[in-house]
């Protein structure tokens, strides 16, 4: 039995991808590596501290009956902002109400039927732009097209005020996720037989549905923590919802509360605060799962 050996020019040797620990681009790794994971974390001591904050101050004023308690007058001890969630969810409810349809609408247009008209592209600037516009200014146009005309303020003005800045949101989300629809399975579609309006409710809306309400949940996160818009709008009460009168709200009792010399009312805007920011922590952590289950 006869061996044979190849040629040494033939041997094909393996790279060596191994660095060694003072290499140059190594050195410079482990540099660059380090300044980004100690700007990370410098940027997100502001968040951590106000959480803390929040926690520390909030959690202890925090108890069963300020969920359901009225505020208390200015010398009184407890209450609680039962009245200030109940005027939140109505609101933000209303504004959903009305910017989901519209949004999702606007994004069927954009998205499907013309995508590339001039109207689409001017659409699709104003939407761009509302989203970058403060939010103060909502409150102004919503108090000089609603307050002035009804004649007080209500509500349904600050649910109004609250939908302006929703339907860019879900109309850009809502459009990109139609975007991202796999075109074949809209050809599968029409090659079935399927009409355009059936393509869209049948296969389209179903399959870009999460990426839709990750938008509308995001949108209503931002509603639920404005306070310019209801000041213009909404002001605020001391008593129940009352649909046609001033309506409390989280946000703006925080802003009235936090200015208070009496220390129980400066507790219950720490609290409530901390109250506005799990619920909007709870609806960021939904539109997360409702985009990873896109994914």
């Amino acid at each position: 039995m006869t061996s044979h050996t190849l040629p040494t020019d033939t041997i094909v040797k393996k790279p060596n991808f191994e660095t060694q620990r003072f290499e140059g681009r190594a050195l410079q790794s482990y540099i660059l590596s380090t300044i980004t994971i100690v700007m990370a974390v410098s940027a997100c001591l502001p968040l951590f501290s106000v959480i803390i904050m929040l926690l520390y101050r909030g959690g202890k004023r925090f108890s069963m009956e300020v969920l359901y308690a009225l505020p208390p007058t200015a010398f009184e001890t407890g209450g609680g902002f039962g009245n200030a969630i109940i005027g939140t969810l109505f609101m933000v409810g209303l504004a959903a109400a009305i910017s989901v349809p519209f949004g999702i609408l606007a994004a069927i247009f954009l998205a499907e039927l013309g995508p590339y008209k001039k109207i689409s592209q001017i659409c699709r600037f104003c939407a761009k732009t509302l989203t970058g516009l403060p939010s103060i200014l909502a409150g102004v146009f919503s108090y000089a097209a609603v307050v002035l005309v009804m004649g007080h303020y209500s509500a349904w003005a600050g649910g109004i005020a609250l939908s302006l800045l929703m339907i860019p949101i879900v109309m850009l989300t809502a459009e990109e996720a139609l975007k991202m629809v796999p075109k074949s399975m809209k050809e599968a579609a029409y090659g079935m037989g399927c009409t355009p309006a059936q393509a869209m409710m049948k296969v389209l809306l179903p399959v870009a549905m999460p990426g839709i309400l990750t938008g509308v949940f995001l949108a209503v996160a931002r509603a639920a923590g404005e306070t310019a818009p209801l000041l213009f709008t909404a002001l605020f009460s001391e008593y129940w919802l009352q649909v046609n009168d001033p309506t409390a709200s989280l946000a703006v009792l925080i802003y009235n509360y936090s200015g208070s010399p009496f220390e129980n009312q400066i507790e219950l805007a720490w609290c409530a605060s901390l109250v506005l920011v799990v619920l909007v922590f709870i609806l960021n952590i939904a539109s997360r799962a409702l985009g990873q289950r896109k994914k």
